[in-house]
């Protein structure tokens, strides 16, 4: 077992992990931390808890310190300094023709590099644009590509539901959604209505799916054979979050919950062999 705290970079961000040491760190702190991209400002989103070696990449890296209150300013600051930033990286994009949309810039906390994310149908040549940049900024220009889902986790918005986008809340990561998990609920595939504002399938409909296939082990599937108080039944639909079965007794339909039946073994294919035997005879 190792000791770790878990820290995040950026609201609805991955969390990563990290070594403590002999810190005593609580969640909701702000941390100073050293990654791969250079020294960091993040939040203890995990508090010191311990987990299994193989759970984490080695070598693990050490909190360097709690964050203080020139550190606080030296973030707002950064922010600052990366909304002018954007502005004129954008009249420089302009100013070369390149078929490339800007989204975010950020400083990295200890001011080493300038770091500008965008999105593109394809590959962009920008080596002048990040000449330009350099020239102007004097430090280090890294232009990162982004995808049309990474977009709309950065800038936010409100979903087809009516709220804010669960990745710019709280999915710290995205996972793969297929149409499946839409035919499962019983959503029209409509692509508008199963879309988000990023133009793929929604993220809700992964996480949701989960609940409708735990709600569907409760009931009989479509073709089953139960016991009502009309008699023997057919099911032709079901309602999982409802609880509710839909069924047809000599033509006539009804909606019974789940209480109200019982399956029987036999299938509607079974059924319908039996009435095919009986047509011959």
């Amino acid at each position: 077992m190792v000791k770790v705290v878990g820290v995040r970079f950026k609201k609805a961000g991955k969390v990563y992990y990290f070594d403590p040491g002999n810190l005593d760190i609580k969640e909701g702190q702000n941390v100073i931390v050293e990654t791969a991209r250079g020294t960091e400002y993040g939040e203890i989103v995990v508090g010191i808890k311990e987990v299994m070696e193989d759970d984490v990449i080695q070598p693990l890296k050490q909190v360097i310190r709690i964050a203080t209150e020139d550190d606080q300013k030296q973030m707002e600051e950064n922010k600052r300094r990366a909304a002018k930033a954007f502005n004129i990286a954008l009249e420089k994009i302009e100013k070369h023709q390149l078929p490339m949309k800007l989204i975010d810039s950020e400083y990295t906390f200890d001011d080493s590099k300038l770091i500008f994310y965008f999105t593109a149908d394809g590959r962009v040549d920008f080596r002048e644009l990040v000449k330009d940049l350099a020239a102007v900024f004097k430090t280090r220009i890294e232009l990162r590509q982004i995808g049309v889902r990474d977009e709309a986790k950065m800038l936010g918005g409100l979903g087809p539901c009516g709220r804010s986008l669960c990745c710019a809340t709280f999915l710290g990561e995205f996972e793969p959604v297929s149409i499946r998990m839409a035919k499962e609920q019983n959503l029209s595939l409509n692509p508008t209505k199963i879309s988000g504002i990023c133009g793929r399938l929604m993220c809700c409909l992964k996480f949701e799916s989960d609940v409708y296939k735990e709600a569907k082990e409760e009931l009989p599937s479509k073709g089953t054979i139960v016991k009502t108080e009309y008699g023997e039944a057919e099911v032709f639909d079901i309602d999982p979050l409802g609880g509710q079965v839909f069924v047809t007794v000599d033509d006539e339909e009804y909606i019974l919950d789940k209480e109200e039946i019982e399956e029987i073994e036999h299938s509607k294919s079974s059924k319908s062999k039996s009435r095919k035997g009986n047509q011959k005879r």
